[in-house]
């Protein structure tokens, strides 16, 4: 025995009959966001300053912020701006990671990094070509590890590949990675997860920096994303001045996303206006290196598809870099037709992916080695045996 059905259901009941409520309390709320878009669009200079108030009572603010590109064109928040069209030439490369994380309960204690990169050149016939890398954490390599800080090695490495690879690359270079461009590291981190954060971002700040240097367009793309960025932009601009003294609780758009704001908005291949984005982690990313972003409809007519596509100032305010990255990901994502997502990272994760079976062939391989030499195994922990008796299931 195991889930308890009846009260399951219940419990699924429950949430049905609350569900119309929801949606229409939703719907209002939905009405309200885009009324408010209407009404402050073109107000850059005032939402600007309410930002600003806003982030001088709260640090931990985290929004959209309108911006005016270099040569003074504002970028209204109901932007949108049509495909434009596919550079003449151009390299592309994605990259993406798989892990296998530390588990107490395993044969052996051991990490694994394994990322997976992918280029080919636009217009060109020939194959596209793959480069893969993996590292083995183990012994006091583990020590004091934890699941976040091996995903953040993964995320560096990433990064750094693409950096290794663009190294031998000459003319135009478009780069992406899955997910945002943002380097994460947890507010309640220990003091060593902490200290590891700060290497890896010094680190890929400098990656950032030589990707900066040889003039590549450098990218993030999220998919289907459920970030409320210009949302939260709305509510602050929205704010009385007593609203803004306890910002964290004024919510008045909960539950909107600006996906929702979008889907109608951009017509299929169009992507929306430019922002910064405006977070705690913002001065950890100086001038040039400023984190951007834009939403992007890769779907086609009658079938949106809503993408967060992030990127650092250099590529996001200039407009020839980012009308080539924009034409590079709509014409990507276009390949794997009604399930669009840009191919070279569908690729670049096939190339990445770690399975089971292959988990289990690093760790018998481990522990040949180890036994060849002698080494005694603990072995697995009885409370995994136990999960592992025959007839046994589970998530």
């Amino acid at each position: 025995m195991t889930l308890d059905f009846q009260q399951v259901q219940e419990q699924v009941h429950d949430l049905g009959e609350a569900a119309p409520r929801r949606q229409q309390e939703l719907q209002q709320k939905r009405q309200a966001a885009l009324q408010l878009l209407e009404d402050y669009a073109r107000d850059i200079d005032f939402l600007q300053g309410k930002v600003q108030e806003a982030y001088n009572r709260d640090p931990s603010l985290r929004c959209a912020l309108p911006v005016i590109l270099p040569d003074g064109t504002p970028q209204p928040l109901d932007g949108h701006y049509p495909l434009p069209p596919l550079p003449s030439q151009a390299t592309i490369l994605a990259a993406d990671g798989s892990q296998i994380d530390l588990d107490r309960h395993a044969e052996i204690e051991y990490g694994l990094v394994n990322v997976g990169a992918i280029q080919m050149r636009l217009g060109q016939a020939d194959q596209p070509k793959t480069t893969v890398r993996c590292e083995l954490f183990y012994d006091e390599q583990i020590e004091n590890m934890t699941v976040a800080r091996l995903a953040l090695t993964r995320d560096l490495k990433e990064r750094s590949l693409i950096a290794e690879l663009v190294s031998d690359v000459s003319g135009p270079v478009i780069t992406f990675t899955d997910g945002p461009m943002e380097l994460w590291g947890s507010k309640d981190a220990s003091a060593e997860d902490a200290s590891a954060y700060q290497k890896s971002l010094s680190s890929y700040l400098e990656v950032l920096s030589y990707l900066n240097g040889i003039g590549a367009i450098s990218a993030g793309y999220v998919d289907k994303p459920a970030a409320n960025l210009l949302v939260r932009l709305l509510e602050v601009a929205w704010a009385a001045p007593e609203d803004l003294a306890d910002l964290r609780h004024y919510h008045p758009l909960r539950g909107v996303s600006d996906r929702y704001i979008y889907l109608d908005l951009l017509a299929p291949g169009e992507r929306s206006s430019v922002f910064a984005l405006q977070s705690q982690s913002a001065k950890s990313y100086p001038g040039p290196l400023a984190l951007h972003f834009f939403y992007l409809n890769v779907g086609r007519l009658g079938r949106p598809w809503l993408a967060r596509v992030e990127a650092p100032a250099w590529v996001a305010l200039n407009p020839a870099l980012l009308d080539n990255l924009h034409a590079v990901l709509v014409d990507q994502c276009r390949i794997l037709g009604t399930r669009p997502y840009p191919y070279l990272l569908h690729r670049a994760h096939e190339t990445a992916v770690v399975s089971l079976q292959e988990r289990d062939q690093v760790t018998n391989m481990i522990v040949l080695e180890l036994r060849r030499r002698g080494i005694s195994i603990e072995g697995t922990s009885y409370k995994q045996t136990a999960k592992e008796l025959p007839g046994r299931t589970r998530l």
